[in-house]
Protein backbone atom coordinates (compact mmCIF):
# COMPACT_ATOMS: atom_id res chain seq x y z
CA UNK A 1 0.00 0.00 0.00
CA UNK A 2 1.01 3.35 -1.27
CA UNK A 3 1.95 6.15 1.23
CA UNK A 4 -0.76 8.13 -0.44
CA UNK A 5 -3.10 5.13 -0.16
CA UNK A 6 -2.17 4.67 3.71
CA UNK A 7 -2.92 8.60 3.95
CA UNK A 8 -6.57 8.41 2.28
CA UNK A 9 -7.50 5.42 4.72
CA UNK A 10 -6.42 7.27 7.24
CA UNK A 11 -8.86 10.26 6.46
CA UNK A 12 -11.34 8.09 5.86
CA UNK A 13 -11.26 6.64 9.25
CA UNK A 14 -11.48 9.76 10.43
CA UNK A 15 -13.79 10.83 8.79
CA UNK A 16 -16.05 7.90 9.90
CA UNK A 17 -15.65 8.72 13.23
CA UNK A 18 -17.10 12.68 12.48
CA UNK A 19 -19.79 11.24 11.25
CA UNK A 20 -20.25 9.17 14.59
CA UNK A 21 -20.08 12.33 16.34
CA UNK A 22 -22.41 13.76 14.32
CA UNK A 23 -25.09 11.17 15.24
CA UNK A 24 -24.17 11.34 18.78
CA UNK A 25 -25.05 15.33 18.90
CA UNK A 26 -28.60 14.01 17.89
CA UNK A 27 -28.89 11.28 20.35
CA UNK A 28 -27.93 13.39 23.06
CA UNK A 29 -29.99 16.20 21.73
CA UNK A 30 -32.81 14.53 21.11
CA UNK A 31 -36.73 14.78 22.73
CA UNK A 32 -37.86 11.52 21.23
CA UNK A 33 -37.40 8.39 22.90
CA UNK A 34 -36.99 6.56 19.67
CA UNK A 35 -34.33 8.46 18.42
CA UNK A 36 -32.72 8.75 22.41
CA UNK A 37 -33.00 5.69 23.32
CA UNK A 38 -33.61 2.93 19.85
CA UNK A 39 -31.20 4.84 17.86
CA UNK A 40 -33.92 5.59 15.09
CA UNK A 41 -32.10 7.84 13.07
CA UNK A 42 -29.32 7.69 10.20
CA UNK A 43 -26.13 10.23 9.42
CA UNK A 44 -24.02 10.48 6.52
CA UNK A 45 -21.99 12.71 4.56
CA UNK A 46 -22.35 12.90 0.87
CA UNK A 47 -19.83 15.21 -1.96
CA UNK A 48 -20.92 18.27 -4.00
CA UNK A 49 -23.72 16.03 -6.26
CA UNK A 50 -25.17 14.52 -3.12
CA UNK A 51 -23.12 11.29 -3.17
CA UNK A 52 -23.52 9.47 -0.15
CA UNK A 53 -19.39 9.50 0.94
CA UNK A 54 -20.18 7.74 4.28
CA UNK A 55 -22.21 6.86 6.71
CA UNK A 56 -22.53 7.19 10.56
CA UNK A 57 -22.73 3.56 12.39
CA UNK A 58 -25.81 4.39 14.61
CA UNK A 59 -28.64 3.90 12.28
CA UNK A 60 -30.91 1.95 10.71
CA UNK A 61 -31.25 1.02 6.92
CA UNK A 62 -34.39 2.32 6.26
CA UNK A 63 -33.42 5.94 7.57
CA UNK A 64 -29.80 5.55 5.98
CA UNK A 65 -30.28 3.65 2.59
CA UNK A 66 -33.43 5.92 1.93
CA UNK A 67 -31.56 9.15 3.26
CA UNK A 68 -28.73 7.99 0.38
CA UNK A 69 -31.46 8.77 -2.29
CA UNK A 70 -32.91 11.84 -0.88
CA UNK A 71 -29.89 14.19 -1.30
CA UNK A 72 -29.57 14.67 -5.26
CA UNK A 73 -33.66 15.45 -4.16
CA UNK A 74 -33.13 18.52 -1.82
CA UNK A 75 -30.19 19.71 -4.66
CA UNK A 76 -32.84 19.60 -7.33
CA UNK A 77 -35.52 20.81 -5.99
CA UNK A 78 -33.29 23.70 -3.89
CA UNK A 79 -31.46 24.46 -7.02
CA UNK A 80 -27.67 24.79 -7.03
CA UNK A 81 -28.14 28.70 -7.12
CA UNK A 82 -30.14 29.30 -4.26
CA UNK A 83 -28.00 26.67 -2.21
CA UNK A 84 -25.80 29.34 -0.17
CA UNK A 85 -23.67 29.10 3.63
CA UNK A 86 -25.32 28.74 6.72
CA UNK A 87 -28.78 27.43 5.16
CA UNK A 88 -30.64 24.12 6.44
CA UNK A 89 -32.86 22.35 4.54
CA UNK A 90 -35.67 19.91 5.56
CA UNK A 91 -38.39 17.79 4.02
CA UNK A 92 -40.93 14.63 5.32
CA UNK A 93 -42.01 13.80 1.70
CA UNK A 94 -42.39 10.19 1.81
CA UNK A 95 -41.38 10.18 -1.96
CA UNK A 96 -38.18 12.07 -1.54
CA UNK A 97 -37.15 11.58 2.07
CA UNK A 98 -38.06 8.25 4.08
CA UNK A 99 -40.91 6.61 2.73
CA UNK A 100 -43.36 8.06 5.53
CA UNK A 101 -44.60 11.48 7.60
CA UNK A 102 -43.32 10.62 10.65
CA UNK A 103 -39.30 10.99 9.60
CA UNK A 104 -37.98 14.18 9.18
CA UNK A 105 -34.70 14.56 6.68
CA UNK A 106 -32.67 17.43 7.45
CA UNK A 107 -29.58 18.44 4.81
CA UNK A 108 -27.04 20.87 5.13
CA UNK A 109 -24.62 22.29 2.82
CA UNK A 110 -21.01 22.69 3.61
CA UNK A 111 -19.08 24.92 2.41
CA UNK A 112 -15.39 26.27 2.16
CA UNK A 113 -15.08 30.10 1.97
CA UNK A 114 -17.59 30.75 -0.89
CA UNK A 115 -17.18 26.76 -2.60
CA UNK A 116 -19.90 24.36 -1.94
CA UNK A 117 -17.68 20.62 -1.07
CA UNK A 118 -20.93 18.68 -0.24
CA UNK A 119 -23.43 17.77 2.65
CA UNK A 120 -24.52 16.83 5.54
CA UNK A 121 -27.71 15.19 6.21
CA UNK A 122 -29.50 12.95 8.58
CA UNK A 123 -32.71 11.75 9.77
CA UNK A 124 -35.06 10.65 12.89
CA UNK A 125 -38.43 9.61 13.04
CA UNK A 126 -41.04 12.30 14.78
CA UNK A 127 -43.45 10.91 17.57
CA UNK A 128 -45.93 13.11 16.09
CA UNK A 129 -47.00 14.80 12.72
CA UNK A 130 -50.56 15.69 12.90
CA UNK A 131 -53.16 13.91 11.06
CA UNK A 132 -54.62 10.26 12.14
CA UNK A 133 -51.88 10.13 14.35
CA UNK A 134 -48.86 7.52 13.53
CA UNK A 135 -50.99 4.05 12.77
CA UNK A 136 -52.29 2.27 9.57
CA UNK A 137 -55.94 4.10 9.05
CA UNK A 138 -55.70 6.60 6.63
CA UNK A 139 -56.74 6.16 2.81
CA UNK A 140 -54.86 8.95 1.69
CA UNK A 141 -51.50 10.79 2.21
CA UNK A 142 -53.23 13.99 3.33
CA UNK A 143 -55.02 11.92 6.30
CA UNK A 144 -51.67 10.93 7.87
CA UNK A 145 -50.27 14.24 8.97
CA UNK A 146 -48.63 17.16 7.71
CA UNK A 147 -46.75 17.17 4.19
CA UNK A 148 -43.70 19.23 4.59
CA UNK A 149 -42.04 19.60 0.76
CA UNK A 150 -38.37 20.20 0.57
CA UNK A 151 -37.70 23.90 2.18
CA UNK A 152 -35.36 25.73 3.74
CA UNK A 153 -35.23 25.46 7.54
CA UNK A 154 -32.62 28.08 7.74
CA UNK A 155 -31.50 30.57 5.06
CA UNK A 156 -27.78 31.94 5.51
CA UNK A 157 -28.31 31.29 8.98
CA UNK A 158 -31.81 32.79 10.04
CA UNK A 159 -34.49 30.81 10.82
CA UNK A 160 -37.59 30.64 9.04
CA UNK A 161 -40.20 31.57 11.98
CA UNK A 162 -42.69 31.29 9.09
CA UNK A 163 -42.23 27.54 8.71
CA UNK A 164 -41.95 26.97 12.57
CA UNK A 165 -44.80 28.19 13.36
CA UNK A 166 -46.92 26.62 10.38
CA UNK A 167 -45.14 23.06 12.26
CA UNK A 168 -45.99 23.99 15.66
CA UNK A 169 -49.62 24.78 14.83
CA UNK A 170 -49.71 21.34 13.26
CA UNK A 171 -48.96 18.84 15.50
CA UNK A 172 -49.70 17.46 18.71
CA UNK A 173 -46.19 17.11 20.62
CA UNK A 174 -45.09 20.83 19.34
CA UNK A 175 -41.87 20.52 21.83
CA UNK A 176 -40.96 17.16 20.94
CA UNK A 177 -41.18 17.82 17.34
CA UNK A 178 -39.61 21.20 17.06
CA UNK A 179 -37.22 20.31 19.52
CA UNK A 180 -36.11 17.40 17.26
CA UNK A 181 -35.93 19.21 14.35
CA UNK A 182 -33.37 21.22 16.18
CA UNK A 183 -31.32 18.18 17.47
CA UNK A 184 -31.18 16.85 13.46
CA UNK A 185 -29.66 20.45 12.09
CA UNK A 186 -27.37 20.21 15.48
CA UNK A 187 -26.28 17.21 14.46
CA UNK A 188 -25.11 18.37 10.74
CA UNK A 189 -23.67 21.19 12.38
CA UNK A 190 -21.53 19.28 14.55
CA UNK A 191 -20.58 16.99 10.99
CA UNK A 192 -20.20 20.52 9.07
CA UNK A 193 -17.47 21.85 11.58
CA UNK A 194 -15.64 18.23 12.57
CA UNK A 195 -15.08 17.96 8.58
CA UNK A 196 -13.76 21.59 8.45
CA UNK A 197 -11.14 21.42 11.03
CA UNK A 198 -10.06 17.86 9.36
CA UNK A 199 -9.54 19.48 6.04
CA UNK A 200 -7.76 21.75 7.69
CA UNK A 201 -5.62 19.37 9.25
CA UNK A 202 -4.88 17.84 6.09
CA UNK A 203 -4.39 20.72 4.08
CA UNK A 204 -7.41 19.87 1.42
CA UNK A 205 -9.56 22.36 -0.28
CA UNK A 206 -12.59 20.36 -0.92
CA UNK A 207 -13.34 16.08 -0.11
CA UNK A 208 -13.56 15.02 -3.96
CA UNK A 209 -10.54 12.82 -4.06
CA UNK A 210 -10.88 11.24 -0.88
CA UNK A 211 -14.69 10.37 -2.08
CA UNK A 212 -13.01 9.05 -5.53
CA UNK A 213 -10.85 7.05 -3.07
CA UNK A 214 -13.87 5.82 -1.16
CA UNK A 215 -15.98 4.56 -3.99
CA UNK A 216 -13.13 3.43 -6.05
CA UNK A 217 -12.00 0.65 -3.02
CA UNK A 218 -15.82 0.13 -1.94
CA UNK A 219 -16.68 -0.51 -5.74
CA UNK A 220 -14.26 -2.98 -6.09
CA UNK A 221 -14.90 -5.28 -2.83
CA UNK A 222 -18.66 -4.93 -3.32
CA UNK A 223 -18.35 -6.57 -7.19
CA UNK A 224 -15.96 -9.25 -5.48
CA UNK A 225 -18.60 -10.18 -2.81
CA UNK A 226 -21.23 -10.67 -5.58
CA UNK A 227 -19.16 -13.42 -7.27
CA UNK A 228 -20.28 -16.48 -4.57
CA UNK A 229 -23.71 -15.82 -6.33
CA UNK A 230 -23.99 -17.64 -9.23
CA UNK A 231 -25.84 -15.69 -12.29
CA UNK A 232 -29.14 -16.51 -12.74
CA UNK A 233 -32.58 -15.71 -11.69
CA UNK A 234 -33.51 -16.51 -7.96
CA UNK A 235 -37.77 -16.22 -7.18
CA UNK A 236 -39.87 -16.12 -4.42
CA UNK A 237 -43.03 -15.34 -2.63
CA UNK A 238 -44.05 -14.85 0.95
CA UNK A 239 -47.33 -14.15 2.28
CA UNK A 240 -48.16 -12.01 5.18
CA UNK A 241 -51.25 -11.04 7.49
CA UNK A 242 -51.64 -7.01 5.37
CA UNK A 243 -54.57 -5.20 7.03
CA UNK A 244 -57.92 -6.76 6.00
CA UNK A 245 -56.63 -9.59 3.83
CA UNK A 246 -53.24 -11.45 3.12
CA UNK A 247 -50.59 -9.75 1.51
CA UNK A 248 -48.07 -12.01 -0.86
CA UNK A 249 -45.05 -10.62 -1.59
CA UNK A 250 -43.61 -11.49 -4.81
CA UNK A 251 -39.47 -11.11 -6.51
CA UNK A 252 -37.56 -12.07 -9.14
CA UNK A 253 -33.93 -11.69 -8.18
CA UNK A 254 -31.66 -11.79 -11.15
CA UNK A 255 -27.59 -11.78 -10.55
CA UNK A 256 -25.71 -10.54 -13.44
CA UNK A 257 -22.05 -9.54 -13.24
CA UNK A 258 -23.34 -5.86 -13.07
CA UNK A 259 -25.15 -5.96 -9.70
CA UNK A 260 -28.32 -7.53 -8.45
CA UNK A 261 -31.96 -6.35 -9.41
CA UNK A 262 -34.96 -7.37 -7.36
CA UNK A 263 -38.44 -7.07 -9.61
CA UNK A 264 -41.65 -6.65 -7.42
CA UNK A 265 -43.61 -8.24 -9.79
CA UNK A 266 -46.62 -10.32 -8.87
CA UNK A 267 -46.99 -8.76 -5.73
CA UNK A 268 -50.20 -8.00 -4.16
CA UNK A 269 -51.79 -4.59 -4.99
CA UNK A 270 -52.11 -1.08 -3.24
CA UNK A 271 -53.89 -1.54 -0.29
CA UNK A 272 -56.61 0.73 0.85
CA UNK A 273 -54.56 1.64 4.06
CA UNK A 274 -51.34 3.15 5.15
CA UNK A 275 -49.27 -0.18 4.77
CA UNK A 276 -48.18 0.73 1.47
CA UNK A 277 -44.45 1.17 0.63
CA UNK A 278 -42.77 3.48 -1.57
CA UNK A 279 -40.06 1.69 -3.66
CA UNK A 280 -37.52 3.30 -2.43
CA UNK A 281 -38.05 2.00 0.72
CA UNK A 282 -38.43 -1.59 -0.83
CA UNK A 283 -35.04 -0.87 -2.25
CA UNK A 284 -33.25 0.26 1.14
CA UNK A 285 -34.18 -3.12 2.68
CA UNK A 286 -33.62 -4.90 -0.53
CA UNK A 287 -29.58 -3.87 -0.40
CA UNK A 288 -29.28 -4.20 3.04
CA UNK A 289 -30.30 -7.60 2.91
CA UNK A 290 -27.73 -8.40 -0.15
CA UNK A 291 -25.03 -6.79 1.78
CA UNK A 292 -25.42 -8.24 5.06
CA UNK A 293 -25.54 -11.62 3.25
CA UNK A 294 -22.79 -10.77 1.48
CA UNK A 295 -20.67 -8.73 2.61
CA UNK A 296 -21.46 -7.00 6.17
CA UNK A 297 -17.84 -5.75 7.08
CA UNK A 298 -18.45 -3.28 3.59
CA UNK A 299 -18.82 0.15 4.29
CA UNK A 300 -22.31 1.64 2.98
CA UNK A 301 -22.10 4.58 1.16
CA UNK A 302 -23.11 5.57 -2.81
CA UNK A 303 -20.44 2.82 -4.16
CA UNK A 304 -21.66 -0.39 -2.12
CA UNK A 305 -25.64 0.69 -2.82
CA UNK A 306 -25.17 1.15 -6.58
CA UNK A 307 -24.95 -2.12 -7.91
CA UNK A 308 -28.35 -3.19 -6.39
CA UNK A 309 -31.73 -2.00 -8.41
CA UNK A 310 -35.48 -2.65 -8.05
CA UNK A 311 -38.28 -2.37 -10.13
CA UNK A 312 -42.09 -2.75 -9.67
CA UNK A 313 -45.33 -2.38 -11.45
CA UNK A 314 -47.84 0.47 -10.66
CA UNK A 315 -49.81 -0.37 -7.88
CA UNK A 316 -48.41 -3.14 -6.57
CA UNK A 317 -48.27 -2.30 -2.77
CA UNK A 318 -44.19 -2.26 -2.72
CA UNK A 319 -44.54 0.83 -5.18
CA UNK A 320 -47.08 3.36 -3.63
CA UNK A 321 -47.44 6.53 -5.68
CA UNK A 322 -48.82 10.05 -4.43
CA UNK A 323 -51.42 9.97 -3.06
CA UNK A 324 -51.27 6.28 -1.53
CA UNK A 325 -51.31 6.25 2.36
CA UNK A 326 -47.66 5.22 3.46
CA UNK A 327 -47.96 6.02 7.31
CA UNK A 328 -46.65 2.21 8.38
CA UNK A 329 -45.03 1.62 5.58
CA UNK A 330 -42.12 -0.38 7.90
CA UNK A 331 -44.87 -2.91 8.29
CA UNK A 332 -44.68 -4.92 5.09
CA UNK A 333 -40.91 -2.79 3.73
CA UNK A 334 -38.73 -5.25 6.72
CA UNK A 335 -40.07 -8.57 5.53
CA UNK A 336 -38.27 -7.37 1.84
CA UNK A 337 -35.29 -8.33 3.69
CA UNK A 338 -36.53 -11.67 4.36
CA UNK A 339 -38.41 -12.08 1.25
CA UNK A 340 -34.69 -11.04 -1.07
CA UNK A 341 -33.02 -13.39 1.22
CA UNK A 342 -35.18 -16.21 0.39
CA UNK A 343 -34.77 -15.92 -2.75
CA UNK A 344 -30.79 -16.65 -2.69
CA UNK A 345 -30.79 -18.62 -0.40
CA UNK A 346 -30.65 -21.86 -3.02
CA UNK A 347 -27.68 -19.84 -3.90
CA UNK A 348 -25.83 -19.32 -0.22
CA UNK A 349 -27.37 -22.14 1.54
CA UNK A 350 -24.77 -21.46 4.66
CA UNK A 351 -25.45 -17.77 4.39
CA UNK A 352 -28.68 -17.46 4.62
CA UNK A 353 -31.09 -17.68 7.94
CA UNK A 354 -34.22 -18.75 8.16
CA UNK A 355 -37.07 -16.07 8.37
CA UNK A 356 -37.99 -14.20 11.36
CA UNK A 357 -40.20 -11.97 12.72
CA UNK A 358 -39.50 -9.17 10.27
CA UNK A 359 -41.50 -6.24 11.14
CA UNK A 360 -41.19 -4.14 14.43
CA UNK A 361 -44.53 -4.46 17.09
CA UNK A 362 -44.29 -0.63 16.99
CA UNK A 363 -47.03 1.11 18.99
CA UNK A 364 -48.56 4.40 19.45
CA UNK A 365 -50.71 5.30 22.57
CA UNK A 366 -52.46 8.31 22.58
CA UNK A 367 -53.40 9.05 25.99
CA UNK A 368 -56.22 10.96 26.66
CA UNK A 369 -58.42 11.27 29.92
CA UNK A 370 -61.08 8.29 30.83
CA UNK A 371 -63.49 10.62 32.24
CA UNK A 372 -63.76 13.49 29.53
CA UNK A 373 -64.23 16.09 32.09
CA UNK A 374 -60.79 15.42 34.15
CA UNK A 375 -58.75 18.00 32.44
CA UNK A 376 -55.85 15.87 31.58
CA UNK A 377 -53.21 16.56 29.06
CA UNK A 378 -52.92 14.34 26.13
CA UNK A 379 -50.10 12.87 25.84
CA UNK A 380 -48.54 10.42 22.77
CA UNK A 381 -46.22 7.62 23.55
CA UNK A 382 -44.14 5.71 21.06
CA UNK A 383 -42.47 2.21 21.95
CA UNK A 384 -40.53 -0.62 19.29
CA UNK A 385 -40.57 -3.58 20.27
CA UNK A 386 -39.13 -6.92 18.43
CA UNK A 387 -39.86 -10.51 17.84
CA UNK A 388 -37.17 -13.18 17.59
CA UNK A 389 -34.93 -13.47 14.55
CA UNK A 390 -34.56 -16.92 12.07
CA UNK A 391 -32.06 -19.17 12.88
CA UNK A 392 -28.78 -18.82 11.15
CA UNK A 393 -27.31 -21.88 9.35
CA UNK A 394 -24.72 -23.06 11.97
CA UNK A 395 -26.44 -20.90 15.22
CA UNK A 396 -29.74 -20.40 16.37
CA UNK A 397 -31.88 -17.21 15.80
CA UNK A 398 -31.41 -14.28 18.43
CA UNK A 399 -34.49 -13.32 21.11
CA UNK A 400 -36.22 -10.48 20.89
CA UNK A 401 -34.25 -9.01 18.54
CA UNK A 402 -34.73 -6.49 15.38
CA UNK A 403 -34.08 -7.44 12.39
CA UNK A 404 -33.62 -6.24 9.56
CA UNK A 405 -34.45 -2.59 10.88
CA UNK A 406 -31.64 -2.47 13.63
CA UNK A 407 -33.32 -0.29 16.29
CA UNK A 408 -32.86 -1.00 20.08
CA UNK A 409 -36.02 -1.31 22.22
CA UNK A 410 -36.32 1.48 24.42
CA UNK A 411 -36.17 0.37 28.00
CA UNK A 412 -39.80 0.02 30.15
CA UNK A 413 -38.19 2.90 32.83
CA UNK A 414 -37.11 5.28 30.05
CA UNK A 415 -41.42 4.67 28.26
CA UNK A 416 -42.62 5.16 32.03
CA UNK A 417 -40.54 8.37 32.05
CA UNK A 418 -42.71 9.92 29.04
CA UNK A 419 -46.13 9.28 29.77
CA UNK A 420 -48.98 7.53 32.15
CA UNK A 421 -47.97 4.28 31.04
CA UNK A 422 -46.90 0.92 32.78
CA UNK A 423 -45.34 -2.08 31.49
CA UNK A 424 -46.44 -4.85 33.73
CA UNK A 425 -44.77 -7.59 32.35
CA UNK A 426 -41.83 -8.43 29.46
CA UNK A 427 -39.89 -11.92 29.36
CA UNK A 428 -39.32 -13.99 26.66
CA UNK A 429 -42.13 -15.95 25.43
CA UNK A 430 -41.93 -19.33 25.62
CA UNK A 431 -42.16 -21.99 23.01
CA UNK A 432 -42.19 -18.91 20.45
CA UNK A 433 -38.89 -20.33 17.93
CA UNK A 434 -39.14 -22.57 15.91
CA UNK A 435 -37.93 -25.67 16.16
CA UNK A 436 -34.88 -27.22 14.32
CA UNK A 437 -30.97 -28.14 14.49
CA UNK A 438 -30.85 -24.48 15.21
CA UNK A 439 -33.81 -23.19 16.76
CA UNK A 440 -35.45 -19.84 15.97
CA UNK A 441 -34.93 -16.76 17.69
CA UNK A 442 -37.83 -15.94 20.66
CA UNK A 443 -40.26 -13.99 20.61
CA UNK A 444 -41.58 -11.50 23.94
CA UNK A 445 -44.61 -11.01 25.84
CA UNK A 446 -45.30 -7.45 26.83
CA UNK A 447 -48.54 -6.30 29.14
CA UNK A 448 -49.13 -2.66 29.31
CA UNK A 449 -51.67 -0.67 29.92
CA UNK A 450 -52.49 3.15 31.37
CA UNK A 451 -52.71 5.03 34.76
CA UNK A 452 -53.22 7.84 36.51
CA UNK A 453 -56.83 8.18 35.24
CA UNK A 454 -56.44 7.75 31.13
CA UNK A 455 -57.15 5.64 28.78
CA UNK A 456 -55.29 4.60 25.42
CA UNK A 457 -56.17 5.29 21.83
CA UNK A 458 -54.16 2.61 20.41
CA UNK A 459 -52.72 2.43 17.19
CA UNK A 460 -51.78 -1.33 16.28
CA UNK A 461 -49.67 -2.01 13.33
CA UNK A 462 -48.47 -5.87 13.74
CA UNK A 463 -48.52 -8.61 11.27
CA UNK A 464 -47.33 -12.20 11.88
CA UNK A 465 -50.37 -12.84 13.61
CA UNK A 466 -51.49 -15.04 10.85
CA UNK A 467 -48.75 -15.85 9.00
CA UNK A 468 -46.02 -16.98 10.82
CA UNK A 469 -42.30 -17.09 10.01
CA UNK A 470 -41.29 -20.23 8.32
CA UNK A 471 -38.18 -22.42 8.84
CA UNK A 472 -35.70 -23.34 6.55
CA UNK A 473 -34.38 -26.88 5.52
CA UNK A 474 -36.62 -28.72 7.42
CA UNK A 475 -36.88 -26.35 10.38
CA UNK A 476 -40.56 -25.48 11.78
CA UNK A 477 -42.10 -22.27 11.74
CA UNK A 478 -41.78 -19.46 14.47
CA UNK A 479 -44.59 -18.74 16.35
CA UNK A 480 -47.11 -16.80 15.30
CA UNK A 481 -48.19 -13.79 17.51
CA UNK A 482 -51.10 -12.50 19.45
CA UNK A 483 -52.97 -9.39 20.75
CA UNK A 484 -55.73 -9.27 23.28
CA UNK A 485 -56.51 -7.53 26.44
CA UNK A 486 -55.75 -8.75 29.54
CA UNK A 487 -59.98 -9.80 30.18
CA UNK A 488 -59.75 -12.05 26.83
CA UNK A 489 -60.97 -9.83 25.03
CA UNK A 490 -59.64 -9.82 21.38
CA UNK A 491 -57.91 -6.75 20.08
CA UNK A 492 -57.71 -6.54 16.11
CA UNK A 493 -53.69 -6.35 14.65
CA UNK A 494 -54.13 -3.04 12.97
CA UNK A 495 -56.16 0.21 13.61
CA UNK A 496 -56.98 2.34 16.60
CA UNK A 497 -58.36 0.54 19.14
CA UNK A 498 -59.50 1.85 22.80
CA UNK A 499 -57.26 0.30 25.95
CA UNK A 500 -59.57 1.54 28.74
CA UNK A 501 -58.27 2.78 31.97
CA UNK A 502 -59.15 -0.39 33.55
CA UNK A 503 -57.68 -2.65 31.22
CA UNK A 504 -54.30 -4.16 30.33
CA UNK A 505 -52.83 -4.77 26.73
CA UNK A 506 -51.19 -8.64 26.35
CA UNK A 507 -48.19 -8.79 23.15
CA UNK A 508 -46.99 -12.16 22.40
CA UNK A 509 -44.30 -11.24 19.73
CA UNK A 510 -44.11 -13.81 17.02
CA UNK A 511 -40.53 -16.21 16.98
CA UNK A 512 -38.13 -16.88 14.04
CA UNK A 513 -38.45 -20.21 11.77
CA UNK A 514 -35.89 -23.00 12.66
CA UNK A 515 -33.24 -23.87 10.58
CA UNK A 516 -33.09 -28.06 9.71
CA UNK A 517 -34.40 -30.75 10.96
CA UNK A 518 -34.97 -30.40 14.58
CA UNK A 519 -33.93 -34.50 15.09
CA UNK A 520 -30.37 -33.15 14.41
CA UNK A 521 -30.27 -30.96 16.91
CA UNK A 522 -27.54 -30.85 19.47
CA UNK A 523 -28.96 -32.46 23.11
CA UNK A 524 -26.93 -30.57 25.17
CA UNK A 525 -28.66 -27.53 22.92
CA UNK A 526 -32.16 -29.05 23.37
CA UNK A 527 -31.27 -29.50 27.75
CA UNK A 528 -29.81 -26.02 27.73
CA UNK A 529 -32.94 -24.84 25.90
CA UNK A 530 -35.22 -26.21 28.87
CA UNK A 531 -33.17 -25.32 31.89
CA UNK A 532 -33.44 -21.91 30.22
CA UNK A 533 -37.49 -21.89 29.97
CA UNK A 534 -36.88 -21.57 26.61
CA UNK A 535 -39.18 -24.59 25.20
CA UNK A 536 -41.39 -26.65 27.95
Amino acid sequence: MSTEEVRNQIMWNRLISVLEEQALTLVRTAFSTSVREAGDLSAGVFDRRGRMIAQAVTGTPGHVNTMAAAVPHFIDDIGPERIYPGDVYLTNDPWKGTGHLHDITVCTPVFVGETLIGFFASTAHVVDVGGRGYGPDGTEIYEEGIRIPIMKWAERGELNHDLVNILRNNVREQDQVLGDIHGLAASNETGRRRLLDMLQEFSLPDIDDLAEFIFERTSAATMAALTPVKKGVYRNQMTVDGYEEPVDLVVELTVTDEGMHADFTGTSPLSNFGINVPIVYAQAYFTYGMLVALAPELPNNYASLRPFTVSAPDGVILNAQEPDPVSVRHVLGHFVTDLCLGAIAQALPDIVPAEGAGALWNFQASARAADPTDLLPPVEMLMFNSGGTGARPTLDGLTATAFPSGVMTMSAEATEQVGPIIIWRKEIRENSGGAGEFRGGLGQIIEVGPTDGYQFEFSAMFDRVENPARGRFGGEDGAAGKVYLDDGSPFSAKGKQIVPADRRLVLELPGGGGFGDPADRDPAAHANDEAQGYVS
